[in-house]
């Protein structure tokens, strides 16, 4: 009987014709992978809501009880279940492996259609160009966020600030260029410069000055650390431009 109890939770989350909590849905999906019978309350009005919040003070919603305790919120149920909770400050190099993986699966697959095999040169190539295309979208998603955490290590956006704005811009163009292996004449150069200062500027910061300070590389919004792979991304969008010319691209 102690077994079966064990087993039951109860959850109380916001269910409003117009708004559907989303870690309430959360919750009860991490309970049900838990082995849990889930005992579902769902709190319909804005006025039910803020009734529950006061009757058992706690500020937020959803709430879950097992065997009559409270665990608490979303992020509660996950550190009550050995789980890391989400932390929005804490540092971390996701983005990056998912642009990168993302990007060196569509260099494969373009080498593939095109070649009919995806080793080749050519995906290597790609490679590079397509991250330079999507870290330059995630830059261009918000321009003046990213300006503002780029004009904190740039060596040349502190000389000149609107460089920090055309930067994304001069990426894209480049990386674009690049898969398509035209204008090299325009293409090369600028990966070349904005690689060359991008790898200076975070080797100064890091290296010596020792700071610890986001990245702006995959928009102003992350929390990747500034760092070898913000270095490494400079220095392959400069040796991609190196490389093409001395293949006579």
């Amino acid at each position: 009987m102690q077994a079966t109890a064990s087993r039951k939770a109860v959850l109380y989350r916001m269910m409003m014709p117009q708004h559907t909590c989303p870690y309430g849905l959360k919750a009860k999906d991490l309970l049900e992978r838990q082995g849990f019978e889930v005992e579902d309350h769902w709190l319909s009005t804005r006025e039910e809501t803020d009734r529950f919040k006061a009757d058992h003070g706690v500020e937020s919603t959803p709430q879950t009880f097992i065997n009559g305790e409270r665990v608490g919120g979303f992020d509660d149920l996950r550190r009550h279940f050995g789980q890391a909770a989400n932390d929005p400050n804490v540092t971390t190099y996701t983005p990056v492996v998912a642009v990168f993986s993302i990007t060196a699966l569509m260099a494969l697959a373009a080498s593939y259609a095109v070649y009919g095999t995806p080793l080749t040169v050519r995906a290597a190539e790609w490679f590079i160009a397509f991250s330079m295309c999507v870290l330059a979208l995630l830059k261009l998603q918000d321009v003046e966020t990213f300006s503002s955490m780029f004009l904190g290590y740039d060596l040349l956006a502190k000389r000149w600030v609107r460089y920090a704005y055309a930067y994304p811009f001069l990426e894209g163009i480049a990386g674009v260029l690049m898969v398509a292996g035209a204008l090299n004449w325009l293409s090369i150069p600028v990966a070349l410069f904005i690689g060359t200062i991008g790898a200076v500027s975070v080797f100064k910061a890091v290296y010596v000055e020792k700071r610890e300070i986001k990245c702006a590389c995959v928009g102003g919004s992350s929390k990747v650390p500034l760092g070898f792979v913000s270095l490494t991304e400079n220095v392959m969008m400069a040796a991609m431009a190196v490389w093409m010319l001395a293949m006579g691209h």
